[in-house]
């Protein structure tokens, strides 16, 4: 019986209270110092990460790393390999079983709704620098059936369920096939998102390059209705570029690092009502979760015995931004870079859409938990010690989530005369300039793509 209770005790210890951005401490140094070779090195070495219950995000680190190298095509096989796992619905129930008893860590991770959005609009990224826009498109229609999965699953106005940036992106790559129909019907659905959700949201505005973009494939497509339509609602008259040996640089700024998730911690009185309702209560956060229980289930849980109950529950941590905004010029031209896509805001929202359903879930495995823990110690008081060890040490909460995401993302579109082209990227910050020279070469009536990064603390040098 002692040996079971130290295993029992050294289980518990196992499940310490770091974060998992500390776990990864080393590679998350690396890649936010710019080192992608080292942070490459730190990934290929892990064998465990390719096959445990976070290879998700392992192989999007790698999708990441190796696109941020140059290496576009190795990136869309790690990219590949993510989308597979993320595909496959098939959970282990068991292991959900088993995860209600210790933590949720024990299932394996599925990503968060954005983040597998993003994976596709890295892929199809990659595709555009290899200049293989058919296959971009591709990447565009699976993230559309994400985003119709996405707004299937919330019904409520004021979840986020509809992506602006992702509609825009499919617009860019509509228009760079020369797809001006459908560019012209991704932009408008991006603007109307832009305007009814992320405004409210995010308060963040739909990019004036967007409205450009939406005249101009309005006018290419022959939609004169629409584009008059556009003009008045935008206050903007559309003038035909005059430009015949010009062409276009659509230029994706990615801005800081998003958040990484930690852990913070809810107490919870236990009321018991009439009816066979025990509501768990937070008047603090004016959070109540009343569950059905019969008195004899209520006295043979341990519940009677409780006062309060913690519940252990991940929150986001932003890191903040070294650059603030940005300009790009080239060819006597200069144009601001636009906001196009929030994705520390986003994550935020996304947790906060689904805390409810999350502390539900959190508050009924404590009491599984407690349960089994009242039963065993009615059967041995020192194994049941041993076990209410265990669940202080193990109620931990969820802290994994895809940490190589930018913080934003910026773009901006400038035209640029035929051949080889000297361009400017200069971002500001608080305390900061930074301005790099970027060449880049320009084919007449095509779209060029081009992507800077900008990490945690120092720019991270890019291959062109």
């Amino acid at each position: 019986m002692g040996r079971v209770i130290i295993c029992l005790i050294f289980a518990g210890l196992c499940f310490s209270c770091v974060s998992y951005y500390q776990k990864n401490i080393k590679f998350n140094t690396y890649f936010a110092q710019g080192q992608l070779k080292e942070a490459e090195d730190v990934l290929a070495k892990d064998k465990k990460g390719a096959k445990g219950k976070n290879k998700l995000i392992y192989y999007l680190n790698r999708g990441v790393v190796a696109s941020m190298q140059g290496n576009y095509n190795g990136s869309n096989d790690h990219f590949e390999e993510a989308y597979r796992i993320a595909d496959n619905h098939h959970r282990n129930l068991l292991n959900e079983g088993v995860s209600f008893l210790t933590n949720p860590k024990m299932v394996e991770y599925y990503g968060e709704e954005f983040e597998l959005l993003m994976m596709h609009y890295y892929m199809a990224l990659n595709y555009l620098k290899l200049g293989q826009p058919e296959e971009a498109l591709v990447e565009c229609k699976r993230m559309d059936i994400r985003l119709n999965q996405l707004s299937d699953k919330y019904k409520s106005d004021n979840k986020y369920k509809r992506d602006a940036f992702i509609h825009l992106l499919m617009g860019i790559v509509y228009d760079a096939n020369k797809d001006y129909n459908n560019a012209f019907i991704a932009y408008r659905n991006a603007l109307e998102i832009y305007q009814a959700d992320y405004q409210k949201m995010f308060n963040l505005n739909a990019p004036e390059q967007l409205k450009q973009d939406l005249l101009r494939t309005a006018y290419l497509s022959g939609f004169n209705e629409e584009l008059v339509k556009f003009e008045k609602d935008l206050g903007i008259k559309y003038q035909p570029s005059a430009g015949k040996d010009e062409g276009d640089l659509v230029f994706i700024w990615h801005d800081g690092l998003g958040p990484v998730k930690e852990e913070w911690s809810i107490n919870f009185s236990i009321v018991r009502g009439e009816g066979g309702i025990v509501t768990f209560v937070n008047p603090e956060l004016g959070l109540n979760f009343p569950f059905v229980i019969n008195n004899e289930d209520y006295q043979s849980s341990g519940l009677s015995k409780l006062e309060f109950i913690r519940v252990a529950f991940p929150k986001y941590v932003e890191r903040p931004l070294v650059y603030e905004s940005a300009v790009l010029s080239g060819g006597g031209k200069e144009v601001p870079l636009q906001l196009a896509e929030d994705i520390n805001a986003i994550a935020f929202k996304s947790l906060k859409d689904r805390m409810l359903l999350e502390l539900g879930k959190s508050l009924l495995r404590l009491g599984l938990k407690k349960a089994a823990e009242y039963k065993i110690r009615q059967q041995n008081g020192d194994l049941g010690a041993a076990f209410s060890i265990v669940n202080a040490i193990s109620e931990q909460a969820d802290t994994r989530n895809w940490q190589t995401l930018p913080h934003s993302i910026y773009y901006a579109r400038l035209k640029l005369p035929e051949g080889k082209q000297t361009i400017i990227f200069s971002p500001k910050g608080r305390q900061t300039e930074n301005k790099q020279e970027i060449y880049v070469e320009i084919k007449k009536n095509n779209t060029n793509f081009q992507t800077f990064s900008s990490l945690e603390a120092i720019p991270a040098p890019l291959y062109y």
